[in-house]
C-alpha cells in the first residue's frame, strides 16, 4: 500500500532515482523488524536514500512528515517523501480471536470479546497516502508551503488508552507481550489492538482543544488565521462534540472551515491526514494565500500533532 502511494508521486519532473529521503509512519508495520521504512524502500527499489521510520499511532504519519520537513528546512536534502499508511484488517479478522473465545468457554465465562477490542474491528480501515516535499514550489499548479509543525504529548499525566502487544493492568500500567507465556498470546489476544474507551471519552477532546490553543498561542495565531481546518477524527460521533468543546473554550471554528472525508475513506489512522490533504488539494477550491490547519490526535497516550500550511 505504501509503495503504491509513493510511486504515484513520480513523473517526468521527479523520478524515483532523484529521491533523497524516505520517511514513513504507520501504526501497523508488517513486522517488528526491520523498520517499516526499510521494508518500503526494499519494495520501492530505486537508489540509496536516507530512511526514517516513525512509530506510534495516528501521529506517526505527521511525525514522518515533520522529519522530512525539518530535513529540507535544515538544508540536509532538497527533496523527500513522507507517508502515512495502515494495513489493519489482517489483525482484526474474527479468526484471530477464536482461541480467546474458546478459552473463555473453558473458563465458563461469557464468550464475548471485550468491547475494548471488538468495536475497533469496525472502526479502522486500510490505506496509504504520500507527500512529496521539496525546497521550492511546484512549477505546475499550486503547492502547500509548510510554515510550521508542532506536537504535544500528555503521556506525562495520562495513562495508556490505545495499545497492542500487551494488556492493561489494574494500576493503568501495560504488561508487555514479552512477559506472557507464548500460549497466552492467543488465549488472551495479546497482540490485538485495544482501546480504553472510558478514558478516551474523558480526555481526547479536552486535551485536543487544550493542545491546539497552546500551539496557536505559541505561534501568535487565532482561529481567524486559517481558512481550512482539517481535523482527523476517528468517528463522526466526535465531530459535534469537538465543535462544542472548541466553542465552550472560546475557540469556536465556523463549520464552513471544517474539511473532513471520513465518510468516504474511513478512519485510516496515520494515513487519514494525508488523504484529507490530497482530496482538498485536488478539489480545485484552494487559492493562493489560503491557510490550512492540520490537526491529528492519537489516543495511544494522548498526543496531538499540528501543521500550518499556506497555498502558494
Amino acid at each position: 500500500l505504501t509503495k503504491n502511494a509513493i510511486e504515484s508521486l513520480f513523473d517526468e519532473n521527479f523520478e524515483k532515482e532523484q529521491l533523497e529521503i524516505l520517511s514513513c509512519g504507520t501504526s501497523t508495520p508488517d513486522q517488528l523488524l526491520p523498520s517499516h521504512a526499510a521494508m518500503v524502500h526494499g519494495l520501492l527499489k530505486g537508489n540509496s536514500v536516507e530512511l526514517n521510520s516513525s512509530s506510534g499511532i495516528c501521529c506517526s504519519g505527521m511525525n514522518a512528515l515533520k522529519f522530512a520537513y525539518l530535513s529540507i528546512l535544515a538544508g540536509n536534502a532538497t527533496n523527500a517523501v513522507s507517508t502515512g499508511s495502515e494495513c489493519v484488517s489482517p489483525w482484526m479478522m474474527a479468526n484471530r480471536f477464536e482461541s480467546e473465545i474458546e478459552n473463555l468457554k473453558d473458563l465458563e465465562e461469557q464468550p464475548v470479546l471485550a468491547f475494548k477490542k471488538d468495536f475497533l474491528r469496525w472502526m479502522l480501515s486500510d490505506g496509504a497516502g504520500a507527500f512529496r516535499l521539496q525546497d521550492e514550489p511546484n512549477k505546475n499548479g499550486i503547492s502547500l508551503k509548510i510554515e510550521w509543525m508542532d506536537a504535544v504529548s500528555y503521556a506525562n499525566e495520562l495513562e495508556t488508552c490505545m495499545y497492542a502487544g500487551g494488556e492493561k493492568q489494574a494500576d493503568g500500567s501495560i504488561k508487555p507481550w514479552q512477559h506472557y507465556a507464548t500460549e497466552d498470546w492467543l488465549k488472551e489476544s495479546i497482540f490485538s489492538i485495544k482501546q480504553d474507551v472510558k478514558i478516551l471519552d474523558e480526555h481526547i477532546l479536552k486535551k485536543g482543544v487544550e493542545s491546539q490553543v497552546k500551539v496557536l498561542t505559541k505561534r501568535g495565531l487565532t482561529v481567524n488565521d486559517f481558512d481550512y481546518f482539517l481535523p482527523h477524527i476517528s468517528s463522526h460521533y466526535f465531530k459535534d462534540k469537538l465543535y462544542q468543546e472548541f466553542k465552550d473554550a472560546g475557540q469556536e471554528i465556523p463549520a464552513e472551515k471544517w474539511f473532513l472525508n471520513l465518510s468516504k475513506v474511513g478512519n485510516v489512522g496515520a494515513a487519514s491526514i494525508y488523504l484529507m490533504v490530497e482530496e482538498l488539494m485536488n478539489s480545485n477550491t484552494l487559492k493562493v494565500g489560503d491557510r490550512l490547519l492540520l490537526s491529528v490526535p492519537e489516543s495511544g497516550r494522548f498526543s496531538y500533532a499540528y501543521a500550518y500550511l499556506t497555498v502558494v
